[in-house]
Order: structure tokens, then C-alpha cells, then sequence
């Protein structure tokens, strides 16, 4: 009686997770070249700009403008390195609707985990500390304007990485985009950050591979961001 649905989970998740849509968008050798130039650009700029702003001292109302500026950066670079593509849901080579339920399980299952960690996290000063100092911008600004921020840079960081960046890269798009998106956040100087881009950059890196699009990205990037910004600081 319990196979028949663990069954439907798995195909599911394979479905959304692991198959690649059967149909992605293709471009000339010259829109692709157009387009990785762009994101390189994007890149090093977006380094720059997220390192300052994780840098500026909790309650400085300048952390929130150059939160702002950040998520301008990577919105500006994904629309002027090409076209972007919301993508759908799959069933074989049949297209389905837009995705919205399963990124929201997605996300919310990641922040379970996440929020898990956290408790475990709490027993390690070292690694306390660092999810501390993320969590001060919480305890000394306005939680509204912070989530606001924090929603419109999930949006923004997908539109960048797993849309510009990710059809910049015709070998291994889900290793490469996961693997940058790690080498960006390290310029936070939080290991922390870092280790939670891992998890994040793979598992919507899957999802961008498996739908041909944007979209369940973004809904699950920003549920999951969220789900931390209100949770997570009541856990430690």
C-alpha cells in the first residue's frame, strides 16, 4: 500500500529535480559570446558591491542601499546579457504548466533543513558566531525593509545565475553556476553563507536544468530566504 506513493514521490522528484527539460532556448556563437561577457562583468562587479555591503555595521541604514544596489547589479546584468525564460514542468517531452507548488515544497524542505542545522550549528562557538553576525543586520534594522531586500535579491541572484550565467554555459551549466555562486558569496568572508550557497546553488541549479527556466528558481530561493530571515533568529 505505502510503494504506489513513494513511488509518486520519486518520480516526481526525478522529474523536477534530475531529468533535463527535453527542450532548452539555444543561441548563435556570437549571442553566447555577447552573453558570457556580460556575465563576467556582472560577476566581478557583484563581488565587489557584496563584499562592502556585508561589511557595513549592523543598524547602518547604508547596508540597506547597497543591498539595493546589489540586486540591481545582478537584475541588470541578467536582462542585458540576452533573453531569459520562466520555464515549465515536464511530463516526458510534454510541457506542463508553470512551476509553482513544487518549488514552494523545495524551498520550504530546504529551510527544515537548514533550520536543523542551525540547532546543531548552536554546540560550535566558532560557527555560531559567524551565523551571529548575518543575523545582527536582523536584530538592529527594520525586519520589513529587510525582507523586502531579501526577497528582491533571491529573485535578483536567479535571474543572474541561473538565468544569464547559467545560459552562458554550454559544458556543465549546474556545476559551474553552483560552483561560482559559492565563489561569490565567499567575498562575505562567511563561511557560513558560503556553505548555505552550496546546498542552495545545487539544488536550484537542479530545478533551472529540469524545468528550462527561471521560475521555480526563484520561488524556491526566495521562500527558503525568507523562511531564514524570520525563522532562523528565533532558533539561535
Amino acid at each position: 500500500m505505502t510503494r504506489a506513493p513513494l513511488a509518486g514521490v520519486g518520480r516526481l522528484v526525478r522529474r523536477t529535480l534530475w531529468d533535463p527539460a527535453p527542450r532548452d532556448h539555444h543561441e548563435t556563437a556570437a549571442a553566447l559570446r555577447r552573453r558570457q561577457r556580460v556575465a563576467g562583468v556582472t560577476v566581478l562587479v557583484g563581488v565587489v558591491v557584496l563584499g562592502v555591503s556585508l561589511r557595513i555595521r549592523p543598524g547602518n541604514p547604508w547596508f540597506y542601499a547597497a543591498t539595493l544596489v546589489l540586486a540591481v547589479v545582478w537584475t541588470v546584468g541578467a536582462f542585458a546579457s540576452g533573453p531569459l525564460h520562466l520555464g515549465r514542468t515536464w511530463r516526458g517531452r510534454e510541457p506542463g504548466p508553470r512551476p509553482v507548488l513544487v518549488p514552494l515544497v523545495y524551498g520550504a524542505l530546504l529551510s527544515v533543513v537548514f533550520l536543523a542545522g542551525a540547532l546543531a550549528i548552536r554546540q560550535v562557538p566558532a560557527l555560531d558566531h559567524q551565523v551571529g553576525h548575518v543575523l545582527d543586520h536582523v536584530d538592529q534594522g527594520s525586519l520589513l525593509l529587510l525582507a523586502v531586500l531579501t526577497a528582491l535579491n533571491g529573485l535578483a541572484e536567479e535571474l543572474f545565475f541561473r538565468g544569464a550565467l547559467y545560459a552562458a554555459t554550454p559544458r556543465l551549466p549546474v556545476t559551474v553556476t553552483s560552483t561560482v555562486y559559492v565563489v561569490v558569496t565567499l567575498a562575505t568572508g562567511n563561511a557560513m553563507l558560503a556553505l548555505a550557497a552550496v546546498l542552495l546553488g545545487i539544488l536550484v541549479g537542479l530545478e533551472r536544468r529540469a524545468t528550462g527556466g527561471i521560475q521555480a528558481p526563484i520561488i524556491t530561493h526566495v521562500v527558503w530566504s525568507l523562511t531564514m530571515l524570520l525563522a532562523l533568529p528565533v532558533i539561535v
